[in-house]
């Protein structure tokens, strides 16, 4: 009954999320103000803090953040430098790579090659384009996956020429006692080439050496187009790699992310304020998530007028010359947009709100099962074997008895068996046929 109960709440809670993910909440126009004064807010920091890679202001403070990362990564796996060098993020970088304390060897790989003789000149390859050309180099899934496949295949994957070029490279073993130890290893591996690459290598600690932002290696598939630059048209990946080159980094993604943080941060929490405050809501209520209709729109609104003032600027400034208006470009700002419309578009289809019925679906049903588990928890498995046993010799003796006299028998030798006292006495026979017999079941 109370497994019931709970199937119950859940089914009540479930028609609850979907009307208030289908409900009207209507924007005012204190709610309009709001997104457009905080996406502005936003837009202002991106136009004047942000800027380029070459002339950003928040970039310095990231950029110092970044190298405070990496020493702290490698102070936990033992670097341990002089006086003179314990700011000196080129001694952890080269700690982090080559490694020479404390048995530590540091993060090698086998596909860190940088010049086109060590790719069989099959494509030109340099020191500051090979973290980008490199999909193994990646900070996201895709890195993680050719990161894998590469260290178990003694290869090295490229975008090149538009491409997917595979190479073979020395044969690269990777520790680990089975093949899941030698998976986590790997992804160790991977991470920590990361770390010893994102704030540039220890001999060149400076712009265009990074690792590139999550997802930014698409763009070297990105051969069509003739965009006109200073230095003649080029295809979206030239540009791209050109940025690249000069700072368009992982480092300065962090940086772009400030004012997207800005803008929803205080639209979130101004709202929240507004529910609570001025329409006297609960709490529980007042939790900025996307069933609130209004609250969406405000999110795409301000993050609307943001993208809007982030592209005039970039429009104003480029001259006409493509690369400076991407290098001028948002793109975290504008991924983040992107993503809100089509989480939008979800959600009026319909598409969205069935996805989360069926995951809040499970997660009721494994709560229900955990509570199955803690009262199967509580059985004597001993006591349990027994009574399991004693009852299939029960039905094997059943199924032996021949007659009526047999099956008699052995219900009484049962009855004794369990220790179940009978409702009569003596003689069953001699029992029924005395008239003031009775049968007494306890």
């Amino acid at each position: 009954m109370e497994n019931v109960n709970k199937f119950q709440i859940f089914i009540a809670d479930s028609e609850e999320n979907k009307r208030l993910i289908q409900k009207e909440n209507k924007c005012d126009i204190a709610d309009y103000l709001v997104a457009v004064a905080c996406g502005a807010v936003g837009g202002l920091v991106d136009i004047f803090l942000v800027g380029t890679p070459t002339d950003s202001v928040l970039g310095k403070w990231t950029d110092a953040q970044v190298d405070k990362a990496v020493m702290n990564f490698a102070g936990m796996l033992g670097w341990n430098p002089k006086e003179k060098n314990i700011h000196n993020v080129n001694s952890a970088i080269g700690y982090l790579e080559k490694g020479r304390t404390n048995g530590f060897r540091g993060f090698k790989v086998n596909y860190d090659q940088r010049k086109p003789t060590d790719v069989n000149n099959l494509f030109n390859i340099a020191p500051k384009t090979h973290h980008m050309m490199s999909l193994a180099h990646s900070p996201d899934i895709v890195g993680l996956f050719f990161s894998i496949l590469n260290q178990f295949t003694s290869t090295s994957s490229f975008v090149a020429n538009g491409k997917l070029i595979t190479v073979a490279t020395d044969t690269f073993e990777l520790r680990g006692g089975n093949f899941l130890m030698k998976i986590m290893c790997g992804i160790a591996n991977w991470f920590g080439h990361l770390m010893s690459d994102v704030a540039g290598s220890s001999g060149s600690h400076k712009r265009g050496t990074g690792i590139v932002m999550p997802f930014y290696e698409f763009f070297g598939f990105c051969k069509s187009g003739n965009f006109s630059t200073q230095n003649g048209t080029k295809a979206l990946s030239e540009i791209a790699m050109q940025a690249f080159t000069q700072g368009y980094d992982f480092r300065f993604g962090l940086t772009q992310m400030i004012p997207v943080v800005i803008t929803e941060l205080s639209i979130r929490l101004i709202w929240s304020l507004r529910q609570h405050f001025q329409y006297n809501k609960p709490i529980k209520d007042c939790i900025p998530t996307e069933k609130h209709n209004d609250l969406r729109m405000m999110l795409l609104l301000g993050n609307g007028i943001l993208c809007v003032m982030d592209g005039v600027d970039a429009a104003i400034r480029s001259n006409g010359d493509t690369l400076n208006l991407f290098m001028h470009l948002n793109l975290i700002a504008w991924f983040r947009l992107i993503m809100l419309v089509f989480k939008e578009i979800f959600i009026r289809l319909g598409i969205k709100d069935k996805l989360q019925m069926e995951i809040d679906a499970f997660k009721r049903i494994n709560v229900v099962l955990q509570d199955y588990l803690k009262e199967l928890e509580k059985i004597d498995i001993e006591l349990f074997k027994k009574e399991t046993n004693q009852y299939n010799n029960f039905m094997v003796s059943l199924n032996s008895a021949r007659n009526e006299k047999d099956l008699n028998l052995l219900l009484l030798n049962i009855y004794d068996e369990l220790g179940i006292k009978k409702p009569w006495q003596g003689d069953f026979d001699q029992h029924m046929s005395d008239k003031n017999g009775t049968l007494v079941f306890e």
